[in-house]
């Protein structure tokens, strides 16, 4: 797998902690193989100069109508990225707020992507089947190259992460990769288990 540096993004989706009162962002042991495998792969795009940008839930209660189906999380003013994955510690380090599935919906993601000169985005995160599905599916409609990496995602609300993965590949083009394959195409060595 090739990866230009000069035009490839990484998108951190929904990695977050929040309160104790989040419906769905509780801590549990896959979330913590997730953050290490995301940790891995944002340290990586750091030091290959790609952009890492935190699109990260900030629901507002009484009023976005994803709380009506999920329940209460990622509450703005509640809900913050992990705090392993250093938001904000890297120089092109970018936190985007969402409303919605799709991180590019009444964002500025895609003003910011291609400002940045991006054309290829290589996507972290939760839920597979819904925010990283749905974040792919737009960076697809916008002309976005995509890259999902497998054991850096999770499904864990509907479908299966199988299902999720081979809906990315057929209908968007996304190249599916793991951990350690995004590791060496950046030039960085895998971590030893």
């Amino acid at each position: 797998m090739n990866i230009n540096a000069a035009s490839t993004a990484l998108l951190v989706i929904d990695i977050l902690v929040t309160d104790a009162s989040d419906s769905l962002y509780n801590p549990d042991p896959q979330e913590e193989a997730l953050v290490a495998k995301a940790v891995q792969v944002t340290r990586a795009a750091r030091s290959a100069g790609l952009p890492v940008l935190f699109l990260c839930d900030q629901h507002i209660p009484d009023v976005d109508r994803e709380l009506a189906l999920w329940g209460e999380h990622g509450v703005k003013g509640k809900a913050h990225p992990h705090p392993a994955l250093e938001a904000g510690s890297g120089p092109r380090d970018f936190v985007i707020p969402k409303r919605r599935y799709s991180g590019f919906f009444q964002t500025d993601l895609d003003l910011t992507l291609r400002e940045l000169g991006v054309r290829t985005v290589i996507a972290v995160g939760e839920d597979t089947n819904i925010c990283v599905l749905h974040t792919l599916a737009d960076a697809w409609n916008l002309g976005y190259d995509s890259v999902v990496v497998s054991d850096a995602t999770r499904t864990f609300l509907v479908g299966t992460q199988e299902g999720a993965l081979e809906h990315m590949q057929r209908c968007f083009g996304t190249k599916v990769a793991t951990t350690n394959q995004v590791l060496a195409a950046l030039g960085t060595e895998p971590a030893r288990s």
